[in-house]
């Protein structure tokens, strides 16, 4: 297997009980991991609390929730989950919390999963294009207002102010790979988590094994991306921060290009690491890609 989920310290705090986060009064909303968390608090501003389920650096496809998160989520107002089949032991989830849900995706337009055994279902990493989470923070601004009406001109505003800093990534994004010859084009990574980032930037996508498969990084696999890297003359390739670089490693040294550089995807870091919020996220990833594919990275 070359899926590390990153351990908690053994002195990482415990996330607070929705019941003392409200005792100020304030609703309690529920998401389902750090990137929601942190597109919903730059919505929500000061007047909603927002807890997040899983812990940063924590590998979200597999998560199994706890006792203390079912108790958690029975004390929220709202629970926010993404969608798209991301998080699998959400169904069971919900159906033991007795709180109202919203799914942050609604409204995107699913890339299906092209390979292995994943193949036809949605890709759920529909975050990872700033264009679509501009529809999560629409939704957000909706669910938030219904659960809020008082605050919900504040929500609106804030959720246009937000949306306004992700078309400016995207749009940075776009010029920043504008001189990347056409053969060029290609975003190589480990896992299929950038399908749609590809699909905004205007770039063909290539990778190991689909989405939270790792377990398909067979050697018929690694051949065909090292073929692929060949024959576009890829100059440097990516892997995701939650997994290992190992397989993506052993391409490098079979080919002409370089290892570009680490891709943040399910999990935004602590607040001292290099992603402590989404856009941090988006900011960090677009600027690796577009130094590695322009021949710039380290």
């Amino acid at each position: 297997m070359l899926t590390v989920a990153f351990a908690l310290p053994a002195c990482a705090a415990p996330m607070p009980s929705t019941a003392d986060a409200a005792s100020d009064g304030r609703p309690v909303v529920l998401t389902t991991f750090t990137v929601l968390a942190d597109i919903a608090r730059n919505v929500g501003g000061e007047h909603l609390q927002i807890l997040s389920i899983t812990t940063p650096g924590a590998e979200i496809h597999g998560y199994e929730p706890t006792p203390g998160d079912i108790r958690r989520a029975s004390d929220a107002a709202l629970i926010l989950d993404n969608g798209l089949d991301l998080e699998a032991w959400f169904a069971q989830f919900v159906a033991s919390a007795d709180a109202p849900h919203a799914v942050a995706s609604d409204g995107v337009e699913p890339i299906p999963v092209a390979l292995g055994e994943a193949s036809g279902a949605p890709n759920p990493h529909a975050w990872m294009s700033p264009l679509n989470t501009q529809l999560y923070v629409d939704n957000m601004v909706a669910a938030f207002s219904d659960l809020d009406p008082a605050h919900a001109e504040d929500f609106a505003a804030r959720g246009a102010a937000y949306n306004a800093e992700l078309q400016q990534i995207h749009d940075e994004m776009l010029d920043g790979l504008s001189d990347v010859p056409v053969e060029r084009r290609i975003l190589v990574t480990c896992e299929g988590a950038f399908s749609y980032l590809a699909r905004d930037a205007g770039l063909d996508e290539a990778y190991i094994w689909p989405v939270n498969a790792d377990q398909q990084a067979t050697p018929r696999r690694m051949a065909a991306t090292i073929d692929t890297i060949r024959e576009r003359d890829v100059p440097a390739v990516f892997c995701e921060s939650t997994v290992s670089d190992r397989a993506m490693q052993q391409i490098v040294q079979s080919t002409d290009a370089v290892f570009g550089g680490v891709l943040y995807v399910d999990s935004l870091s602590a607040a001292d690491g290099p992603v402590p919020t989404y856009l941090d996220l988006l900011r960090h990833d677009v600027d690796t890609i577009v130094a590695g594919l322009t021949g710039d990275a380290p």
